[in-house]
């Protein structure tokens, strides 16, 4: 008997057959509606092949592949599966997924993993195109530097890479303590951007990396990555320190560095892990990623980058503090929308956020509350913009970031429309975008 096996657009199993139970070696209820096709490949195979087989049946109707499949007990063997899309209420209708054919084959199949894929794997055990998150804000401080002709090219350098460093710290260890705690197992729901974005594409924009699931990466090798990471952050700190000292003879730069870095370190590591568990505290994570990627990063920045000593006096400090609440909230609404299609997962193993906390349809609010609150605050910054850019031009200011609050509303309608739908991925997928064009806008404010 051949393994059939039929999964919606985003690969979740909605079918199969006894012949593909016995040739992968699963019970039914461990898969249907629970887990995705991928379970069923090397990590490496679904991140190189997947999407372009997919598309060749979309086009052709029908995909003809021999690869490497993995069985419940992680052993691999050589199969041949005939791809076609699937049309369960009728050709004349939407696409609702795709039916996989296989058979198991005596012939040796090797699949070459390129070097791209090998980067792109990298990318998506560390998650690391989210790090613009943390590298835009901190451009935004290098350029308000550069205007007061107080950047240090060097540290702005050093700095990216140190916070790059302790947000992929994060963003594994996030991951070692969801999936030690279960949190990952339970989620079923997640959203993986597939094809739906050129630039994104293939990413996992909620639920973790799935990495380790996936095979990409063990559980042990997550955690000592991150170790990895940190010690690379603490080594760009004690360089940052050797070089603000020689540059800007200045010991409240470097305190401001240590102390804001050890923070940022501490609030990293334990957003996820016990006993503090922040992300699971009614709101408190919340709260971290905005300050974590808001006012404590625009600080920080400052520190590090400027090349003159700083008081540590608000008034010093305050058009710095001021930028950073924007950024965070951008940041938060990022987080915030991906928390919609986690939601049951977040709520059964008691992860209280702000969505679980409230409610799907309440907590669309909560996003318009941010996305005025963002406005707000950058207006309110925009009015002390001339002490750092004394040819600011107003008027292009108006233009650009009417058109962006524009942009901010149409998401909010597709999450207000598709709050408790599938649909909602491609208005997570424009959270992410309007972050990017948010801070280039702004950044193109300064020099227009």
């Amino acid at each position: 008997m051949k393994s059939v096996i039929i999964c919606d657009m985003e690969g979740v199993i909605q079918e199969i057959n006894k012949g593909a139970l016995e040739l992968f070696g699963y019970n039914k209820d461990e898969l249907i509606g629970k887990k995705r096709v991928s379970i069923f490949s090397p990590g490496e195979i679904v991140i190189q092949n997947v999407l372009g087989w997919l598309e060749k049946a979309n086009k052709e109707g029908k995909s003809l592949i021999k690869t490497n499949f993995i069985k419940k007990d992680g052993s691999q063997f050589n199969a041949e599966i005939l791809i076609t899309p699937n049309f369960a209420n009728g050709k004349d209708q939407e696409q609702t997924g795709y039916c996989g054919i296989t058979k198991e084959i005596k012939e040796e199949v090797n699949i070459p993993i390129n070097f791209t894929t090998k980067i792109f794997k990298g990318i998506a055990i560390t998650r690391g195109g989210f790090t613009l998150a943390s590298i835009l804000p901190m451009v935004i401080v290098a350029v308000l530097l550069n205007q007061m002709n107080s950047l240090s090219i060097i540290n702005a350098i050093i700095s990216i890479i140190g916070i790059i460093s302790v947000h992929v710290f994060g963003n594994l260890y996030n991951d070692y303590f969801d999936v030690k705690s279960g949190t990952d197992e339970v989620n079923n729901e997640y959203f993986n951007v597939g094809d739906k974005s050129l630039i994104l594409r293939g990413a996992q924009i909620s639920g973790g990396s799935r990495a380790i699931e996936l095979g990409l990466i063990t559980l042990k090798k997550t955690k000592n990555l991150g170790n990895i990471m940190l010690l690379i952050a603490s080594l760009c700190i004690i360089f940052l320190s050797i070089n603000i000292y020689l540059e800007a003879k200045s010991f409240k730069n470097i305190l401001g560095i240590i102390v804001i870095g050890f923070l940022g370190s501490f609030l990293a590591y334990f957003y996820t892990a016990k006993p503090l568990r922040l992300s699971a505290r009614k709101g408190l994570g919340e709260i971290v990623i905005f300050l974590t990627f808001g006012p404590l990063l625009t600080l920080g920045s400052l520190f590090a980058m400027s090349n003159t000593p700083l008081d540590i006096a608000f008034y010093t400090l305050k058009d710095f503090i001021l930028i950073g609440i924007p950024l965070g909230l951008l940041t938060t609404n990022i987080l915030f929308i991906n928390q919609f299609p986690d939601y049951q997962s977040d709520k059964k193993s008691d992860k209280i956020n702000l969505v679980v906390l409230f409610g799907k349809k309440f907590s669309r609010w909560i996003y318009l509350l941010n996305l005025m609150l963002i406005f707000f605050s950058t207006f309110y910054f925009i009015k002390e913009i001339h002490r750092f850019v004394p040819q600011f031009n107003n008027n292009i200011f108006y233009i650009i970031f009417s058109i962006i609050f524009l942009y901010g509303l149409y998401i909010f309608s597709g999450l207000f429309k598709y709050y408790d739908s599938r649909k909602l991925i491609n208005y997570n997928i424009q959270t992410i975008y309007y972050q990017i064009i948010f801070c280039i806008g702004l950044i193109l404010t300064f020099y227009i």
